[in-house]
């Protein structure tokens, strides 16, 4: 029966390679970029890496098939991405050709919206297909905004792409509202820790 836990470390290859098959839209984006651990050195090793304690996953009691990842306070985290993870992740990626994916993990001042004093943390999630529509979505989030709010955090944000309509009908039916600075795009998404999802 799948549960949800908090991450171990020794659920880092699973993390990554679930962040790797749903990196295309909720799709596989296997052989999508120069690199097919590049998706999971921006978007979910690095929260792994350096804020774990804000890390859960989805366990089959096989594996791990899904998890939520976030920074409790976002501007610390550049400020950590920037010292301890983007020295190595610029070494490891100075041979694979610019795109627009790898100047993400290239800037992590795009991290930095309008509404952070609001809306401090950010998070990632991501479910492998078997997972989706059983509710595990909303017990990872469930789990992670009970510690964002038991560290005095009052809201989060996340970015989804405009075209994955199926996330964005998951986030909507759990309560998340377009943030102002978006102007309209709707790709830019907020919800307070004390909301009931």
């Amino acid at each position: 029966m799948p549960h949800i836990r908090r991450f171990r470390d020794t659920d880092r290859a699973d993390v990554a390679e679930i962040c790797l098959k749903t990196g295309d839209g909720g799709s596989d984006a296997t052989g999508m970029h120069g690199s097919d651990e590049l998706l999971a050195d921006i978007f979910a090793l690095p929260y792994v890496d350096l804020e774990p304690e804000t890390a859960f996953v989805v366990d089959t009691g096989e594996r791990v098939s899904g998890y939520i990842v976030a920074a409790a306070d976002t501007r610390a985290f550049v400020d950590r991405y920037r010292r301890d993870w983007l020295p190595a992740f610029m070494e490891k990626y100075r041979a694979v050709e610019p795109s627009g994916i790898l100047d993400l993990g290239l800037d992590p001042d795009r991290m930095i919206i309008q509404e952070l004093d609001e809306y401090p943390a950010h998070l990632h999630i991501d479910l492998l297909p078997e997972l989706q529509g059983q509710g595990m979505g909303r017990l990872l989030m469930r789990a992670l905004l009970a510690e964002l709010r038991e560290r005095g955090v009052p809201g989060v944000h996340l970015g989804v792409s405009p075209s994955n309509t199926n996330a964005r009908a998951f986030y909507k039916r759990l309560g998340f509202e377009p943030l102002p600075s978006d102007a309209g795009a709707g790709s830019l998404l907020g919800i307070r820790t004390d909301a009931a999802v």
